[in-house]
């Protein structure tokens, strides 16, 4: 069985570590924790890994937020990877920092990334794991906080945030959606 997990977020320099680039922290975490790296290829940089007789393909696009479902329909066309092994990893402003939550389908939100996706697969039924960064910002100033660095306080927490969202994947492969949700949700 394959698996597709895709983390959202923008290529450059200048977005490294930023709130919006999340997902792409989670699935660098997962790579160092499976001591895998990653490859840039068509439409992203990809890794490879085995757990328990599932292949999953991790994926860092490379199309910027915006153009995210233009990675994730390749890579699943490449792969031959059904919908409901797809996961997005995700920025949530709507949850408090560090809140993880699974879910099997959704709106987007306002979320670009998800909107890209939604639009290019013709659906919302896919699986998100989304990543509480918090909505502590003046009126107005949600780009600046989206596109900016955690705080020292959320950094105290973030290797045990990312460890956990690491933890949720493997349960989406291994055990399935809905038990992942039954167990990990309530945390």
């Amino acid at each position: 069985m394959k698996y597709l997990i895709v983390g959202l977020g923008n290529i450059g320099d200048e977005y490294r570590k930023t709130r919006h680039n999340i997902g792409f922290m989670v699935l660098d975490a997962f790579a160092k924790a499976s001591n895998i790296v990653f490859a840039d290829g068509r439409y992203g940089a990809t890794s490879n890994l085995s757990v328990k007789g599932r292949q999953l393909i991790l994926l860092k696009p490379s199309t910027y937020m915006n153009l995210s479902g233009n990675a994730v329909r390749y890579w699943m066309q490449k792969e031959n990877i059904p919908l409901e092994n797809v996961l997005i990893i995700v920025d949530d402003l709507s949850l408090p920092f560090g809140t993880l939550r699974l879910k099997g389908k959704g709106s987007d939100a306002g979320h670009n990334g998800l909107k890209h996706i939604a639009a290019t697969l013709g659906t919302q039924n896919y699986a998100r794991l989304k990543f509480g960064i918090g909505n502590e910002f003046p009126k107005g100033g949600q780009i600046d906080f989206v596109l900016g660095h955690f705080d020292e306080k959320d950094m105290e927490t973030m290797d045990e945030r990312l460890q956990l969202a690491g933890e949720i994947v493997k349960s989406f492969c291994l055990a399935g959606i809905d038990i992942t949700m039954n167990q990990y949700n309530k945390r």
